[in-house]
This record gives structure tokens, C-alpha cells and sequence, in this order.
């Protein structure tokens, strides 16, 4: 005969939160059973046919039953098993969190594991697991540029255009500046870096005096002439070239 089946009787705002764990793509599989297993049952169905429509066995069902009964949507997460304590505190991982995303290092650019590890007295492993669970990437960064020029877009489709469908007979040349010019200040500020997110900077800047060499090629003569200039130039400093 076996033990009788009552039905599991839920409310309609319990029956939302659930179905909403059960469209969630972020929650863990079991989760997203567990909550399919209480609306199956909610619906009047036995132990046995929820069991067969889970891929579980029926004293699967009952627990997490008898589990939802007792602690509500809670219940359906899994519980904490023994371990070894943790080793840091709450205020110890965010104070390591607040050290690497409001403040920057010393003697370098941005924070690795182990200058992070050495500043906060974590051990570099512990530091790397916080970094992989709160997606903290300090040594990453993404190239953005919001540009204010008013003819902008007609600018790129020229550009772009010369390479996708160039004249007959054209030789397209792409000039770049000198390299190992590094950058002191970024032309818009420079997004922080957050949880899940790496820093954003602009990949163009001011070079305040720098050197700046152009260079050109005549296919025809094969004449190649070098333009060296000072960036900004100021008033009365004028632009040198050679050519061999």
C-alpha cells in the first residue's frame, strides 16, 4: 500500500518564486530540479511519477518535500558541510576587495596576486580564489573611446571604405605612431575597475612633449621622408624632415 501521498500546497507567490528558479540559466542544475520536483508535487502528482519525470528516486522526492515544508525556498539550497573553518573573516576579504579596487600599489601599475597578498597578509593562493569569486581581473584592462566629434561616422565609413573596396589600382598605407611611447594621461578618465568587470581606458592619450615620427613612402621614386615633430608644438617650433 505503501505511505499515503498528500498533496503540497503552496501559495501563489511561492509558486512564482519558484518558477522563476526553474527559468533561471545561472542557478545551479540541482536547484532548478529540486524547485521542479515541489511544482510537480504542488500539481498533485505522486512521489513515484515526479520521481520518473526528475531522473530521481522517489525517497529523493520526499526529502526535499519534507525539506520545502520546513524551510520554504531555502530549503531547496544546499547546506553548508563540515569543514575546516574559514580562515578569513568577513571584514579581512573585504577589506582586501576595498584595497584592490579603490587603491593602487605602490611601485607598479596595478595589483597582482602576489603584491595583493603581500599588503593584506593573505596567503597568494587565498587572494586568488577571492579574485576568481568576486571576478576581480586587476590585470585586465578595456579599450574604450567615446568620440565627440560631430562627423565621426562619416570619417570611419571613409576610412573603413578605402579597405573593403578600394580604387583600381590604389595602395592603401597604414601609418602608426613611433612605438615605446607610453601613456601618461588617457584623453577620458579611466573607468575603475569593479566586481566582474575589468578597467576601461581610452586607447588614445596626451603626450605632453613626447615625440611623435611620420613617416612616408613614394612607390613610384621609392623616396622615403621621415617628419619628426614635438607633441603639442608649441608657437615658433617648426617640423623637421630628411630624406636619403
Amino acid at each position: 500500500m505503501g505511505r499515503p501521498n498528500t498533496t503540497l500546497v503552496i501559495s501563489e507567490t511561492e509558486r512564482r518564486d519558484l518558477e522563476t528558479i526553474l527559468r533561471s540559466r545561472s542557478m545551479p542544475h540541482a536547484v532548478v530540479r529540486r524547485a521542479q520536483i515541489i511544482l510537480r508535487s504542488a500539481d498533485g502528482e505522486s512521489n513515484r511519477a515526479v520521481a520518473r519525470a526528475c531522473g530521481v528516486s522517489a525517497p529523493i522526492v520526499s526529502l526535499w518535500r519534507t525539506r520545502y515544508q520546513r524551510d520554504g525556498v531555502a530549503g531547496l539550497h544546499s547546506e553548508l558541510r563540515p569543514g575546516r573553518p574559514r580562515k578569513h573573516s568577513d571584514d579581512k576579504v573585504a577589506a582586501l576587495l576595498q584595497t584592490v579596487l579603490r587603491r593602487k600599489p605602490e611601485v607598479a601599475t596595478h595589483w597582482t596576486v602576489r603584491s595583493a597578498a603581500a599588503k593584506t597578509g593573505i596567503s597568494k593562493s587565498s587572494v586568488a580564489r577571492y579574485f576568481a569569486l568576486f571576478a576581480v581581473q586587476p590585470h585586465r584592462s578595456k579599450s574604450c573611446k567615446l568620440s565627440t566629434d560631430q562627423f565621426f561616422v562619416e570619417k570611419v565609413r571613409e576610412i573603413v571604405g578605402l579597405y573593403l573596396n578600394p580604387p583600381d589600382k590604389a595602395l592603401v598605407l597604414c601609418v602608426d605612431e613611433k612605438s615605446q611611447i607610453q601613456a601618461l594621461e588617457r584623453t577620458q578618465p579611466i573607468l575603475p575597475m569593479g566586481l566582474g568587470y575589468a578597467a576601461g581606458v581610452t586607447h588614445d592619450y596626451f603626450r605632453h612633449g613626447t615625440t611623435t615620427l611620420f613617416a612616408a613612402l613614394d612607390i613610384v621614386t621609392r623616396r622615403r621622408d621621415f617628419a619628426m615633430q614635438a607633441t603639442p608644438s608649441p608657437p615658433g617650433i617648426s617640423e623637421f624632415s630628411q630624406a636619403p
